[in-house]
């Protein structure tokens, strides 16, 4: 299976596509996941089974796209998300806004 990214119509394999995500907004449900190819960033919410591709609206992320990823899986960490396919896990960290904000 390959994952596209939708700003530049490239296609990547699952581990490539998930070490791309770097930052999860726990309170919104987003993960922040970059092109290794063209540099676009979408945020995206990774559910059960597919992928949720939309945009911030009132407060919420509208989700307006879905792609289907068999086997997808979340778990939802205090200062993380753990997604798992198949036998493959990758973590998604939160980052620390109130903090660096502090500094």
């Amino acid at each position: 299976m390959l994952l596209p990214c939708l700003a530049c119509e490239s296609r990547f394999r699952p581990d490539e596509y998930f070490r791309a995500c770097h930052d999860y907004h726990r309170g919104m449900d987003l993960v922040a996941w970059t092109c290794p190819r063209c540099g676009n960033r979408d945020e995206l919410r990774v559910l059960p089974g597919e992928l949720g591709f939309g945009y911030p609206r009132q407060g919420r992320f509208a989700v307006s796209d879905r792609l289907r990823v068999p086997g997808l899986r979340r778990h939802r960490q205090d200062l993380r998300l753990d997604i798992s396919l198949d036998e493959k896990s990758w973590h998604v960290p939160t980052r620390m806004r109130h903090l660096a904000a502090a500094r």
